[in-house]
């Protein structure tokens, strides 16, 4: 077995995993000395040569050469890694996965006053106070330690030590929990084969009696049923509700239907439902969650790549009606939100696929290595192969794009400002949507319709680069993503826009990219409007008019 020491500079990391090897007779191996024997050089000459980007990545390639986790259930090698070694979540998936990992957790006044007297040279602290500087390091990495054994670093070696080992009998979790964050808008973790531990956390402290899970036919046969029959092992009694699939949950007879479930089971204000499936499920159950009783808790367990990566994350619950998509709804945050990546190996490509649209805007919003990951791996994903899964390729991709959106969310909740952003691509995507009555076209894939559109605008208005556009298309049609004319008319979406929620004093904000980010612009011209249609619904222009027709 291998067992990982993680925390902050100055919490023993080095010294406790010497104690502990020798204890066990097992290899001790600092993370830190074996990068510098790799790169021949020390870790204070290689920030101050190339800088923290460049020594990330040899720290990365220290982590790879690690090899396999120890199967052995016995202590064969302790591993001290650097403080920010877990900031990358590939490290995490190889830290955490099949070894046993701790965090050495201290007080930033203690670790502040070591450091201050160590003579040991720490590059981030040098130059500033260093417990102002732990502290802040504390706060920003504090989601990448939770997931691991927490133990108390304040203490001597010792009784660190036989702390540590009173747990290390347990051995490895089967499961592995890659972030875990207390937000403004719930608790979020991240992990694989995670789902039921976390329900059931979830519901103790809520202090629930009992588990409600709401859930789709198809999901509770590939995820709902295994998640029930872990929770009733685990003492809980387990509700089962049913709702219809897909766009059809979101229909407010639906709604009234399953609040009148909840009433035949007098289920009360201080009772916790849990929402099992696709963004669709979980806008449903978390709009009955925010109406029934006028607002009862929520957790919400996405099934589906784009329920993790977006739709069910941030707290906008809705259901449709004929004049658009999501015009009735509620701001109503969860008490946790659980992406369980096992969950995904279960779904068909096209769903893969069409999440990658979602995934491609958030790229776009300004994560520069998102766009890296999507355009060196998105192909393989979205072909359901199994490297991304295994190298922690696919769970990266959850990560970046959730928490991404969980920093929108905790600063703009009732979407006043920055929130706006989120919705780059949905206006014309929304419109698809719509005049396809929810049916026949994903909303992954309606966003990639829309991406095309408000480029398109972009570049109409000069707003964009043509290089970053053509990135973009490029990209989409790599990942066969609003390649081929929707069978909507121009008109319908035109129709289903003018009722798009984003309406304010009767004008439209747009979002619109630019060469880093996006803007959010309620001035646009019909003429720029007009060519964003084209682009999204793939419309051939005519020679010399800049009229368009439908290709057939």
């Amino acid at each position: 077995m291998d067992v990982v020491l993680v925390g902050l500079p100055g919490s023993g990391k080095s010294a406790v995993g010497r104690r502990l090897a020798g204890r066990h007779h097992a290899a001790f191996i600092d993370l830190d000395e074996l990068l510098e024997l790799r790169v021949g050089r020390p870790v204070p000459v290689i920030f101050a040569e190339e800088g923290e980007a460049a020594f990330r990545r040899y720290e990365r390639e220290a982590v790879l050469s690690l090899g396999p986790a120890d199967p052995d259930p016995q202590v064969r090698r302790v591993i001290a890694t650097g403080g920010g070694a877990v900031i990358d979540p590939r490290n995490r998936w190889l830290l955490y996965r099949g070894r046993f990992a701790v965090w050495l957790d201290g007080a930033p006044e203690v670790l502040g006053h070591r450091l201050g007297r160590s003579s040991n040279v720490r590059p981030l602290i040098v130059g500033r106070d260093p417990v102002a500087a732990i502290r802040d390091l504390a706060a920003a990495r504090e989601r990448f330690y939770a997931p691991a054994l927490q133990i108390g670093a304040t203490a001597q070696i010792t009784p660190i030590v036989n702390a540590l080992e009173e747990r290390i009998a347990d051995g490895p979790a089967r499961s592995v929990m890659l972030l875990r964050a207390e937000t403004a808008i719930g608790r979020v973790e991240i992990g694989q084969g995670i789902a039921a531990a976390a329900i059931g956390s979830a519901l103790r402290r809520q202090q629930a009696r009992r588990a409600i899970l709401l859930a789709e036919p198809k999901t509770w046969e590939v995820a709902g049923a295994g998640i029930a029959d872990a929770l009733a092992a685990d003492g809980w009694p387990v509700e089962r509700i049913l709702l219809p699939r897909g766009e059809n949950a979101k229909r407010i007879r639906v709604v009234e239907q399953i609040c009148r479930e909840l009433a035949r089971l007098h289920v009360d204000r201080k009772e916790t439902l849990v929402a099992i499936g696709g963004g669709a499920l979980t806008d449903a159950a978390g709009f009955v969650a925010a109406s029934y009783l006028r607002g009862i808790p929520i957790v919400q367990v996405p099934t589906t790549l784009v329920g993790q990566i977006d739709a069910a994350l941030g707290g906008k619950t809705a259901v449709d009606i004929p004049e658009g998509k999501n015009l009735v709804g509620a701001f109503h945050q969860p008490v946790a939100f659980v992406a369980d990546v096992a969950f995904l190996a279960t779904l068909p490509a096209r769903q893969l696929r069409a999440a990658l649209g979602e995934a491609v805007k958030m790229a776009v919003l300004g994560d520069e290595r998102l766009f890296e990951l999507i355009e060196e791996d998105g192909e393989a994903i979205a072909r359901r192969d199994k490297g991304p899964s295994e190298s922690g390729t696919l769970a990266e991709l959850v990560e970046r794009c959730a928490w991404a959106k969980v920093e929108v969310v905790a600063a703009d909740e009732r979407e006043a400002g920055r929130r706006m952003t989120l919705n780059l691509g949905h206006t014309i995507g929304h419109g698809i949507e719509a005049a396809a009555g929810y049916s026949s076209i994903l909303h992954g894939e309606a966003v990639a319709y829309g991406l095309r559109g408000a480029f398109a605008i972009a570049r109409a208005l000069e707003m964009v680069p043509a290089d970053r556009a053509a990135r973009v298309s490029a990209l989409l049609d790599r990942l066969g993503l609003g390649v081929t004319p929707p069978a909507v008319s121009r008109e319908a979406v035109r129709e289903h826009i003018a009722t798009d929620k984003k309406h304010v004093l009767g004008r439209l904000n747009w979002v619109l990219p630019t060469a880093t980010g996006v803007v959010v612009r309620s001035d646009v011209p019909a003429e720029a409007v007009a060519a964003g249609l084209a682009a999204a619904l793939r419309l051939t222009p005519v020679a010399n008019t800049g009229e368009a027709s439908t290709r057939p």
